[in-house]
């Protein structure tokens, strides 16, 4: 049985009723479920929302397209953005290469039973979806306060049930990649901050510090008050999901939680004008904006804000009297791509293979914002090779001959689909290797990077002083990149690493942005008044 219903005005499809069944006890009747039931359910959910996204996501993108204020480089964004669904919808690749860490939050009536137990019911469905698919396992066990292992399976994962009224399950199942976790901030303020005035100038400057590491056009949260900083935090994930787009949009005298339209608007705006756009310069730095006001202690004002990128995972489940309902996410995101082109500047070409001198001169003939094409010779390394590196320096070691002769690009694979060379295989931010970046280019390496996001003052320094480069990869099309882009991969170093081992790869017509160049120019700080490239 596979039909939609509509629930809540949010489209779902039924997965069975195996593993339902009614009990009469006493005067009470109760809804039994099987914990197989639970996990099933739970595997179905992140084998979609690892694939697939919500058609209304997809249609901001596609407004993207058809707004003729969007820039050129806001435009190229979407439609890559747009063409990286097409390919994950497919099920082979998933839509980002951080598959995420697995977050499960919802409502047990108190009148529906688990045979079995809740919690490990979803950790078995996690593990399995996990196992079964090309995902990536993210999860570090701390074994000692300094040394990590990766737990192979995914788990653990967060898992916060509420007790509630009814006889339903409601589930809320989210992969939540590192680049966007890493952009939820907590902010202890004062009553003061609710002035108009003073509002309004603390969002334009924080929001300026999300940077595009986080794969934007975002769905941006913002969560005003809260009884503690947990709830606070709590409630900005929620937001960011628009899972709370249905609260009250005013205050009352018992302290309900609303939304407040008129400040969404506000702030969309400001992001509008930042010119930051949809990674590259342009309008679209956000999809939208959700603005929620929580009750507070009086001595105490907490502020959150977070995001949704690109990979904007989520997904309802239910389980009722009615069987195992799951939201019907979008199978056809082709019918969101335009029928031609967005126009835009002709890529330069950088032939990867040739001398890394030859290269840096290719690249110190273009202005920042060109957008490139690069065919030859990756190297790949982010973290904890990085973390090696430093500690070969510190010991007077020599660096791998690799880091001087090719470009380095900062990721980590999910795994392989059979028949392919590559699994999706997107950029990592790029600020996590900042600190790194001086010392290994005094040393003549890394003199070409390629990431995602925003780089340190110290970075775009360390480029002019030691004739290196940065371009910029666009964030959220991993899937684009893992079928079509690259051609071979390689374990060269590292190989206990994982996916964090360091890999070469050879890439055919790679796409980027030169973001910073060996003269002190960075694309992310030029000069007010000039013109975004596009």
């Amino acid at each position: 049985m596979n039909h939609m219903v509509q629930l809540a005005d949010i489209p779902f499809r039924h997965l069975g009723t195996d593993g339902v069944t009614e009990v009469q006890l006493g005067d009470e009747r109760f809804l039994r479920v099987s914990a197989e039931a639970i996990r099933r359910l739970t595997v179905a959910a992140f084998g979609d929302v690892s694939h697939l996204l919500r058609p209304g996501h997809l249609a901001q993108l596609r407004a993207i397209l058809d707004d003729p204020e969007a820039s050129q480089n806001d435009h190229y964004v979407a439609l890559e953005l747009i063409k990286n669904a097409v390919i994950a919808a497919e099920r082979e690749f998933p839509s980002c290469q951080d598959t995420g860490t697995a977050i499960v939050t919802g409502k047990k009536g108190q009148n529906l039973l688990v045979e079995g137990e809740l919690h490990q019911a979803l950790c078995d469905g996690i593990r399995d979806t996990w196992q079964s698919r090309n995902l990536r396992f993210s999860q570090m066990a701390p074994l000692t306060m300094y040394e990590e292992k990766n737990t192979g399976t995914n788990l653990p994962a967060q898992i916060d049930i509420e007790a509630v009224g009814g006889d339903a399950l409601e589930l809320l199942f989210m992969a939540k990649g590192g680049g966007s976790a890493n952009k939820t901030f907590l902010f202890q303020q004062t009553r003061r901050l609710l002035e108009p005035e003073h509002l309004l100038e603390f969002f334009d400057e924080r929001i300026r510090t999300l940077g595009t590491t986080a794969c934007p056009p975002y769905h941006l949260a913002i969560v005003i008050g809260g009884l503690s900083a947990e709830q606070c935090l709590k409630t900005v994930k929620l937001a960011s999901a628009r899972e709370l787009d249905g609260l009250p949009t005013s205050g009352s005298p018992d302290g309900r939680a609303f939304r407040d339209l008129e400040l969404e608007g506000q702030i969309l705006g400001l992001t509008r004008a930042m010119g930051l756009g949809a990674q590259f310069g342009g309008k679209y730095f956000c999809h939208d904006v959700r603005v929620i006001r929580l009750p507070r202690h009086g001595g105490s004002l907490p502020v959150g804000m977070g995001v949704s990128c690109s990979a904007d995972r989520q997904i309802r489940g239910r389980i009722d009297r009615d069987g195992l309902w799951l939201e019907a996410l979008e199978r056809d995101p082709a019918r969101f791509l335009p029928e031609g082109g967005t126009g835009g500047a002709a890529p330069a070409r950088i032939d990867l293979d040739q001398p890394m001198d030859a290269i840096c001169a290719a690249l110190s003939e273009l202005t920042v914002g060109t957008p490139v094409l690069m065919s030859g010779t990756m190297i790949v390394a982010r973290d904890l090779v990085h973390a090696e590196l430093a500690r070969l320096m510190r010991e007077g070691k020599p660096l791998p001959g690799y880091l001087r002769d090719h470009p380095v690009y900062y990721a980590g694979p999910a795994r392989t689909p059979q028949g392919h060379a590559s699994g999706s295989f997107g950029p990592t931010t790029a600020a996590r290797m900042d600190p790194y970046v001086p010392e290994l280019q005094a040393q003549g390496a890394s003199r070409v990077m390629i990431a995602k996001g925003n780089r340190a003052p110290e970075v775009v320094a360390s480029c002019k002083r030691h004739g290196g480069f940065y371009l910029g990869s666009v964030g959220g099309a991993a899937a684009v990149l893992g079928r079509d882009v690259i051609k071979s991969v390689e374990v060269l170093d590292f190989a206990e690493f994982g996916m964090e081992a360091v890999w070469r790869i050879r890439v055919e017509d790679f796409p980027a942005f030169l973001v910073t160049d060996d003269k002190g120019n960075d694309f992310f700080t030029r000069k007010p008044g000039l013109t975004p490239p596009g």
